[in-house]
Parts: C-alpha cells; sequence; structure tokens
C-alpha cells in the first residue's frame, strides 16, 4: 500500500505523539458541520459556539459570515490537532475561486462570506480557545469551545 492520498495512512506527530489516521479519505464523503460567525443584526457570536468533531473522520467546516463586518474562526488548539486537507474559498454564488493547501491557524471569512475549511481530527482534545481575534470581538461574546473525541 502507498502512502499518498489514495491510501492515506497519515503520520502526523503531535507533541511528540504519533498518530495515524486510516483509511481512503479521497472516497470518503465529509462531514458537514457550518458554524455562523456573527449574526445578520452584528451580534459577537458563534452559531453555534461548541463544535464537536472526531478522530480519523473527513470534515467540511462551512464557515459562513452573514454580519457586516469581517470575522475570524481562530483555535489554535483545534489547528494543532487537525490535519488540513485544503481551505476552499467561495464566491456569492458558491463556486469556488481559490484553494489554500498546508497548516491553518485561523480563517477570517469576509462579510457575507463563506469558507470551507476539509481537515481530518488526529488528536483528541476539548480546546476552550475558539474565538475571533478582531479587537473587541472576543471581550464581546465571540468566544466558543471545540471538543474533539
Amino acid at each position: 500500500m502507498g502512502r499518498g492520498w489514495s491510501t492515506l495512512g497519515l503520520m502526523v506527530g503531535l507533541m511528540g505523539i504519533p498518530v495515524m489516521a486510516g483509511g481512503d479519505l479521497t472516497k470518503q464523503e465529509p462531514i458537514l458541520v457550518t458554524v455562523q460567525l456573527g449574526t445578520v443584526e452584528n451580534e459577537l457570536k458563534f452559531v453555534p459556539n461548541l463544535v464537536t468533531l472526531e478522530t480519523g473522520k473527513l470534515y467540511k467546516l462551512i464557515l459562513v459570515n452573514p454580519s457586516p463586518q469581517a470575522h475570524y474562526f481562530s483555535s489554535e488548539g483545534m489547528a494543532q490537532a487537525v490535519f488540513t486537507r485544503k481551505v476552499q474559498i467561495n464566491n456569492a454564488q458558491g463556486k469556488a475561486i481559490a484553494e489554500v493547501k498546508g497548516s491553518v491557524r485561523e480563517i477570517e471569512v469576509y462579510p457575507k462570506g463563506t469558507t470551507e475549511w476539509w481537515f481530518v481530527p488526529v488528536k483528541a482534545g476539548s480546546f476552550n480557545d475558539l474565538k475571533c481575534t478582531i479587537t473587541g470581538h472576543t471581550e464581546g461574546g465571540m468566544t466558543g469551545r471545540v471538543v474533539i473525541n
């Protein structure tokens, strides 16, 4: 068996602990999780503010910003516990206009924008560090939690 995407035997050493996420993720249907960043009424919150995931599964986290201002989805704990396959930026019609590969620490979503983060959690943990890093947004209540089982 090869070590490419076709058989994905993903070896990741996070914090010195080797982890294996098995299965052929190129054929796995992603689990869709949607998180809204802010609200149409310009409230500073994540909806929902708790994201629950499982290791070894492919996710497509859809970040939707219906508000009139930009917001960040930032969780250092989650960023260190997942293998990012890609981040996809979509236009207003939902068509992909760009992809980003490699490690991701936080994602900014512009007003009325949508971004997709495709990843596989490779380390379990509870991370109480979900926040919007724009000045005043965390203090205004834009916080949350990510749990990976």
